[in-house]
């Protein structure tokens, strides 16, 4: 830099001015950005005043999390039953972990990883249903209640669908395979008139088996509640896979190595397909126990969201990226009635079965669904957003990003090989 008495100035040698017209380029294209952009935000796209807000919004979630008990204590769905109340029922919610829709047998997969399910009576299988978070601590408290992520706040301040039951007159469980942590998850499960976490006292790296809640699940049943609803949090398919599994229901093979690198694609594909065969039986079994019984009963599964295995050159694994894929979004929701249940509502039948091909939010979905086919009036009940309702709409999906917000699908980032998948599956985009 030089000062020249001519003109009064300082000249910056050419170095210099390139910098500078470099970054008043880069200023100019920001301000730009944000101008023409709807979807910029300073507070969340710029670098620090991101860094600011993230932090600032981490801390007013933790005081609301912790709060939850104050600020939901009051709440009240002033929920009624509407079924015959001489009528045995039992409803079962059956949250999933890590199981994407693409590795079951009923979606078409080229492997038979579903042979009970395929063959169970009363079961219906929903095609294009997408979850609405990659995250466990996230979509699992939308499953369990009507948050959802077109409005997620709500969660600070009501109580989970296992209250909706229990001001019905139900008897309600909760059974986790999955430790507890603080989370909603345990203060939804908990509400419940009957809870355990199975791994809670269990070591650290001890697994256990879901098979171990269907134990619990048969004593609810002998117990003789004429109403009865009851929600399972499974393990599924979470990595490691080839823990989630006995060695003797190894199918595919070879799963020995377990690494998680490209290279051993083809043995952790193997472990994962294993895990969905378990849950297969997991969920035959279940639907035994309760064909079992002289009630009228349904079950919903689905699962929080699901998982890359190296799937193709981006080499993506596991879920909870920034950017989800088509494989952490597309999850399996089955609905299956017994034929008592079938008889008897028969227009819930029919509306289920009109309703399995078209786009559904899961997340946002399986509170309302469940209200629906336990026959539980509320004012917070929405059959527009129930699959086992004539009223059902196609709405347009939302994910809920990292600040809680929820996004159209074409404003997550997803990359041009996701899009693909979607078109490939006949699934609804955006």
């Amino acid at each position: 830099m030089e000062w020249k008495k001519e003109t009064g100035n300082f000249i910056y040698p050419p170095s210099t001015q390139v910098c500078f017209y470099r970054y008043g380029a880069g200023v100019l294209l920001t301000i730009i950005s944000y101008v023409t952009n709807r979807d910029y935000e300073i507070k969340i796209d710029m670098y620090p005043a991101n860094v600011c807000y993230n932090l600032v919004l981490a801390v007013e979630r933790a005081g609301e999390t912790a709060r939850y008990a104050e600020t939901s204590k009051d709440f009240t769905f002033d929920a009624t039953p509407t079924h015959d109340k001489d009528q045995s029922e039992v409803y079962v919610l059956v949250v999933g972990e890590t199981a994407r829709a693409c590795n079951f047998g009923l979606y078409g997969y080229e492997r038979d990883t579903t042979p009970f399910l395929d063959k169970a009576e009363g079961l219906v299988a929903f095609t294009d249903v997408l979850t609405q978070s990659n995250t466990t601590h996230k979509s699992v408290p939308m499953l369990l209640s009507a948050a959802s992520a077109e409005d997620y706040d709500c969660i600070y301040k009501q109580k989970g669908i296992i209250e909706a039951f229990k001001e019905a007159g139900f008897h309600t469980a909760f059974f986790s395979n999955q430790r507890p942590n603080h989370s909603f998850i345990d203060f939804f499960g908990m509400e419940a008139d009957d809870w355990k976490f199975i791994k809670e006292d269990a070591p650290e790296s001890e697994n256990i088996s879901d098979d171990e809640l269907l134990a619990l699940v048969e004593k609810e049943l002998q117990a003789g509640h004429s109403k009865l609803f009851i929600v399972l949090h499974t393990y599924g398919s979470h990595f490691n896979y080839k823990e989630r599994y006995p060695e003797s229901m190894a199918i595919f093979k070879p799963d020995s190595l377990t690494d998680a690198k490209y290279k051993n694609r083809e043995y952790l594909m193997n472990a994962y397909d294993n895990t969905i065969r378990y849950t297969d039986g997991f969920l035959a079994t279940l639907i035994t126990l309760l064909q079992g019984t002289d009630a009228s009963s349904a079950m919903l599964y689905t699962s929080d969201h699901g998982e890359d295995i190296f799937d193709d050159d981006r080499k993506l694994f596991l879920h909870a990226s920034p950017v989800p894929s088509y494989y952490q979004l597309h999850v399996p929701f089955l609905i299956w009635m017994s034929g008592e249940y079938r008889e008897n509502y028969a227009e819930i039948h029919e509306a289920i079965l009109q309703n399995r091909e078209k786009p559904v939010a899961g997340n946002a979905s399986v509170f309302h669904t469940m209200l629906n086919l336990a026959g539980i009036a509320t004012a917070y009940r929405n059959d527009s957003l129930s699959v086992a309702s004539r009223q059902y709409l196609i709405r347009p999906r939302h994910y809920l990003n990292d600040h809680n917000l929820p996004k159209s699908l074409d404003k997550i980032g997803l990359k041009k090989k996701d899009i693909e998948q979607f078109r490939q599956k006949n699934l609804v985009f955006p």
